[in-house]
């Protein structure tokens, strides 16, 4: 495939922003986002050549699919992963539509909320506050899961990988395959 670098005109700017692990949401870069549906061949074939496997979801996210995770990201992916399967039973308990989760906004009385109803599982985790939760969705705003607005979050379609993840595990889970200390070995893997 011949590749006209002319025509990438925003490829260091993806570059910078994939490379350093985060996604491109087509709602919050939309001139990115907007460069990479159109010239999607290209950009995969040129970060195929550097050894980065560029993923484009169709429901309107990107991101390097990868299996090196560092401490801090592992840390983060678990702690993320619980924050969203208990954001979403509680807004599932609250008759909120799931598949509406984009236009949900994750306040502090919310993130409180969610604090007082999940105490436990949260302490766990060792996330000993509601503070310790804003300082989750602040690190997952950075890689492209939340954005930050108003006081508040928004969760962004990149959200879909995690909850990918959480029915690929309710799959297996109703399949009644043996539970393995790898799950979150594979949550990892898979983020």
């Amino acid at each position: 495939m011949n590749i006209k670098l002319s025509e990438l005109g925003r490829l260091q700017d993806l570059f910078k922003k994939l490379s350093a692990g985060s996604h491109i949401n087509h709602q919050q870069d939309n001139e990115l986002w907007a460069d990479l549906e159109n010239q999607r061949d290209a950009y995969q074939a040129l970060f195929a050549a550097l050894g980065y496997e560029l993923t484009v979801d169709s429901r309107g996210f990107a991101y390097f699919n990868t299996d090196q995770a560092s401490s801090y990201t592992g840390k983060l992916t678990r702690r993320l992963a619980l924050l969203l399967m208990l954001l979403f039973e509680y807004q599932a308990d609250q008759g909120a539509h799931l598949f509406q989760f984009q236009q949900w906004r994750l306040d502090g009385a919310l993130l409180e909320k969610l604090w007082q109803t999940y105490r436990a599982l949260l302490e766990a985790e060792e996330i000993g506050t509601a503070l310790a939760l804003k300082e989750i969705c602040d690190s997952a705003t950075r890689v492209g899961f939340l954005l930050a607005e108003d006081g508040a979050y928004r969760l962004l379609p990149a959200v879909h990988r995690y909850l990918d993840l959480f029915e690929e595990l309710a799959k297996a889970e109703r399949h009644e395959e043996a539970p393995t200390d790898t799950e979150d070995d594979a949550l990892e893997d898979n983020l």
